[in-house]
């Protein structure tokens, strides 16, 4: 009867921050709803760059995996800010929960807001929880009067599913006090029969509650909204209940409508720069985060996608062995998390792919792939066709020259794939320690990146001027953002394709792991000046397609390279065009594989 009069409490948002201890709230809101949503907070000071706070999101994050359960859903971003409570509005706003729950001494220091502010404009119904709860509740108490939370305070309180429910009526001996608002109420309780009605008469109600919660574990009661000035803000009975009851105490207010103040990423130079910490703090993640196989597998599951691994290469045969057992060992045999691994080879006229098909891998030479629309040469070529040869629904791709290969470079970049279906697109990062010979500097590798890449990105794409390695060769995303853009043949494809991302689907979409290290074999320093020349074409090309006009001119497609020989200089005109491929949604060989429909 009582889950027809009252509509259920499907789904709690509790936040949680990291040096709050907020359990007890999940613990309420776990009996209260059928689905509970944990959102992480960090509150960081007005003149603090945002980006410090990567450590405390990372806390915030392990601290929801803790709290996760069964009916528990973690909600992967964490939310950085000098003003949490203006970011959680924007989170109930995004979930729209039934309840917003929070232990009552959680607002002040942990969300920069007054309880007085919360009463008068919740962005949705409330519940803070103040006292202890470890198990079910048997007996719940709900004192109502009949004023505009008693129907709130029942529902939640019916919700706990507690062996015995108590509507205490409080009425005033006053006969002038009138009774109207209870009128309502009472001929709902009368179609209740689970619930036992008792009345009271009295002048002091807070006496009186506590009267007759003798013997209940919880009482459930409306809150009275005060002035911003009042010293009570809760109102005197809550206040009093919350100071002297044995029972835990959760206190109920109805919604009111309320402005949402958005965060506004328009504004000048200093927005853009808060924009970027913000994403930093919330959008950089740790691969050790990733860890547990089973949870990512569920994560898996939940979102019911596959997941490939393509491997580009061109005369990896001392490394690509390595890499291959490895990751197929821990990710395919061990754990199921890939669904498929391919190698898509750039015509290697070493033991490439021989090594590749011994470990039962498919193997592709991207030059004779869609032969109708000509062979180029370049890596972001064997990644466009990666999605013609592959299935999954989110696709990873890692270099094959990696010497210290180990699983995280792979997991860690779907750890924030599986999280969120926010998220669309990811990158690696990590220390690259340069090896000269017999020794290995430490940090000396990413010379193209902090000279070339980072720098333009800064100048023309100011928000993403957080991702640091934008031109790391592990990254992935979901297939249904990538066969949306295009790619690059050579080596502007991880420019070009952060930058599109970046412009369809916004800074949010992207996120960035973690990967500790990554011992590589270096280029030469003039592969590196190739590699910029291309780089730079590409975030030209990018510059012409947002202002529609062009700015490069064909002579600026060669390059001149330095020669020194028999004590003299010469330069050597090498031609280094960095063209583009369409979008694979446009071709009609991958739409008649994955169907036309796509498309759309």
């Amino acid at each position: 009867m009582s889950q027809r009069l009252f509509r259920p409490i499907r789904t709690a948002l509790v936040p949680i921050c990291s040096d709050c201890d907020n359990s007890t709230a999940v613990t309420a809101a776990r009996w209260m709803a059928n689905e509970v949503i944990l959102v992480g907070l960090v509150k960081v000071e007005d003149e603090a760059a945002l980006s410090q706070a990567t450590l405390e999101a990372r806390k915030v994050r392990r601290q929801m995996e803790e709290l996760r359960s069964d009916g528990v859903r973690v909600r992967a971003r964490v939310r950085v800010s000098p003003n949490p409570w203006i970011e959680l509005q924007k989170v109930v706003e995004d979930e729209e929960p039934d309840l917003l729950v929070f232990k009552t001494q959680f607002l002040l220091d942990e969300l920069g807001v007054s309880l007085v502010d919360v009463l008068a404009h919740p962005p949705c119904d409330l519940a803070l929880v103040h006292g202890t709860m470890h198990s079910p509740p048997s007996q719940v108490l709900v004192p109502i009067r009949g004023g505009p939370h008693a129907e709130l305070a029942l529902r939640v309180g019916l919700s706990l599913h507690p062996k015995h429910l108590t509507a205490l009526h409080l009425t005033q001996p006053e006969k002038s006090v009138t009774d109207a608002p209870f009128r309502g109420l009472e001929h709902v309780l009368k179609r209740m029969p689970e619930v036992e009605k008792r009345e009271a008469s009295t002048n002091d109600p807070a006496q009186t509650i506590l009267d007759e919660s003798k013997g209940a574990d919880v009482i459930v009661i409306g809150s009275s909204a005060q002035r911003a000035d009042a010293a009570i803000s809760l109102g005197a009975v809550a206040d009093r209940l919350l100071h002297e009851s044995s029972a835990a105490v959760i206190i109920v207010k109805t919604r009111r409508p309320i402005p949402i103040t958005h965060f506004d990423e328009s504004a000048g130079a200093q927005a853009i720069s808060i924009l970027v910490d913000k994403w930093f703090a919330e959008n950089t993640f740790h691969a050790d985060e990733f860890t547990n196989m089973d949870h990512m597998l569920s994560l898996k599951r939940e979102q019911n996608v596959t997941i490939s691994l393509a491997l580009p290469a061109l005369n990896e045969e001392e490394t690509v062995g390595k890499v291959i057992h490895t990751i197929k060992k821990a990710l395919m045999d061990d754990a199921p998390l890939l669904d498929e691994i391919v190698l898509i080879d750039s015509n290697s006229t070493d033991h490439t792919r021989e090594i590749a098909k011994e470990f039962g891998l498919p193997v592709y030479i991207h030059q004779e792939l869609l032969p109708s629309l000509g062979a180029r040469t370049g890596k972001g070529e064997a990644l466009w066709k990666s999605l013609l040869v592959t299935k999954g629904d989110i696709l990873i791709w890692i270099d094959t020259d990696i010497v210290n290969i180990h699983p995280a470079f792979v997991y860690g970049i779907l750890g924030p794939l599986l999280l969120t279906p926010r998220i669309q697109f990811v990158k690696g990062f990590y220390r690259r320690p340069l090896k000269v010979g017999e020794k290995t500097q430490a940090g000396g590798g990413g010379r193209v990146t902090e000279l070339t890449a980072r720098p333009l990105l800064n100048l023309f794409y100011p928000e993403l001027s957080g991702v640091l390695q934008p031109l790391s060769g592990e990254y992935g995303g979901r297939r249904t953002a990538l066969e949306q853009l295009p790619f690059f043949s050579g080596y502007g494809v991880e420019t070009g394709l952060l930058i599109d991302v970046f412009e369809k689907f916004g800074l949010n979409a992207i996120a960035q792991v973690d990967l500790m290290e990554r011992v590589h074999h270096n280029q030469p320093l003039e592969a590196l000046s190739k590699m910029s020349f291309a780089i730079l074409q590409a975030v030209v090309r990018k510059l012409e397609s947002r202002s529609n006009r062009p700015l490069l001119e064909e002579v600026n497609k060669s390059m001149k390279l330095i020669r020194y020989k028999d004590g003299g200089y010469s330069l050597d005109v090498e031609e280094i065009i960095e063209r583009e491929r369409p979008p694979m949604i446009e071709v009609p060989e991958y739409l008649e594989k994955f169907g036309v429909s796509r498309r759309a």
